[in-house]
């Protein structure tokens, strides 16, 4: 399915804006925009390329705004917020779902909303500027884009997983490390379901969780223990 003229110039107009002149009005970002469904010239070298682009210049954003911060709390907030989720949702605040050329089987289903695809389309669009106008405007396009969110980042504490956080309140307690076990595993190959139950010997008790991983079951298990530490101090 071809991307009209109209549809581009309507839809796309805010990441437009941002992107530099020269890039803004030449084909590259038509291949930036089209997915390999599409057949033909598609974005797939343009998101590699934006990939790494992106992670330089947040990396960079980063250090110089936050000069005290160690090396772990950069990469956990670089992390956050180049990881897919936020770039999806970059595409979708800046009006980039409806310029998409997609091929017809994954329009149909849905692609256009995947954030997989919404992600690789932001990350071609950095690479093709950096192609076509050089580093500083790739620079600057991306940093145009993450300004609401460099302007108000959460902070790294917050973006600890569950079990990095169970495990450094437990070892600020001197207390004994969490032991995590598989209890059980049900469903098909494609759709399975993990129960995994944390046990925190000190404390004499454990919790459990559910995830469609095993990585994301110890993480609900060890969240559902974190609230409970709470809710003990609390009642102290």
């Amino acid at each position: 399915m071809g991307l009209s003229e109209r549809n581009l110039q309507r839809s796309s107009r805010d990441f437009r804006e941002l992107l530099p002149e020269s890039v803004r009005e030449g084909d590259g970002v038509r291949q930036a925009l089209t997915h390999r469904s599409a057949g033909g010239r598609n974005n797939e070298r343009l998101e590699f390329l934006g990939d790494a682009v992106l992670g330089l210049v947040i990396a960079d954003a980063l250090y110089e705004q936050l000069p005290d911060a160690p090396e772990g709390d950069l990469t956990r907030l670089r992390a956050a917020l180049v990881n897919r989720e936020s770039l999806a949702a970059l595409a979708r605040e800046s009006g980039l779902e409806g310029t998409l050329n997609l091929g017809q089987g994954e329009r149909k289903s849905g692609g256009q909303r995947r954030d997989s695809i919404l992600a690789d389309a932001v990350e071609a669009l950095i690479g093709v500027t950096y192609r076509e106008a050089g580093m500083q405007a790739a620079r600057d396009f991306t940093l145009a884009l993450y300004a609401e969110r460099l302007g108000n980042l959460p902070s790294a504490e917050s973006l600890k997983d569950p079990k990095t956080r169970l495990q450094e309140q437990l070892q600020g307690r001197n207390a004994e490390l969490p032991v995590y076990e598989v209890l059980e595993v049900v469903g098909p190959d494609h759709q399975r379901r993990f129960t995994v139950s944390v046990h925190l010997p000190t404390q004499g008790w454990g919790q459990q969780g559910e995830g469609s991983s095993r990585r994301r079951a110890e993480q609900a298990a060890a969240e559902a223990a974190l609230q409970r530490l709470q809710q003990q101090a609390q009642e102290q």
